[in-house]
């Protein structure tokens, strides 16, 4: 590359000593140097050695100079894989059966992550934290007022009833009144 600046720099001062085309070799000889060293500053000196670029013939010269044809390289890689398009499926949480709705045992009432809502009477709590009635009856949603903890309950339909051990106990403590 050095040799054919070299040679650019001859050719221009050739032209220059001649007097008859004078202007015109004069704009021919600074296109050339201006040629060149857009060469020069998009290569570096590595380049220039290791990778000279493709000319169509070393003797093709013509009125204008030497014509080059250049081989132009990708800089960035095309066709690559994509990570968009890719979604997780819906989990559907948030509450099912609202306060005074009617529910029946096994029935969803509120699926959630973590405790935001507690389960209360009547109420059961599966290993995600979904809270589904036990009873037949009336869901009904508390705030502690202390706390403010929310507390989802069901009202069973045939009212509350005591576990027989304390329903005895109940009895009992109603005579011990009575009497």
């Amino acid at each position: 590359m050095l040799q054919i600046f070299l040679m650019f720099v001859d050719i221009s001062h050739e032209m220059k000593l001649s007097s008859n085309r004078k202007d015109l070799q004069v704009h021919q000889a600074i296109n050339i140097m201006n040629f060149t060293a857009s060469i020069c500053n998009r290569l570096n000196l590595k380049q220039l050695v290791s990778n000279p670029p493709v000319y169509s013939s070393a003797t093709d010269v013509s009125g204008e100079g030497l014509s080059l044809i250049f081989r132009r390289w990708a800089t960035k890689k095309t066709a690559g894989s994509t990570k968009n398009g890719r979604d997780s499926l819906p989990k559907n949480l948030g509450v099912k059966k609202f306060g005074g709705e009617r529910v029946i045992p096994g029935n969803i009432i509120v699926r959630q992550r973590g405790t935001r809502f507690h389960p209360g009477n009547y109420v059961g709590m599966g290993k995600d934290h979904t809270l589904y009635a036990l009873k037949e009856g009336l869901v009904k949603f508390e705030r502690h007022k202390l706390s403010g903890r929310k507390w989802v309950h069901v009202e069973p339909k045939d009212g509350h009833v005591l576990h027989p051990v304390y329903a005895d106990a109940a009895a009992m403590k109603k005579m011990e009144t009575m009497a």
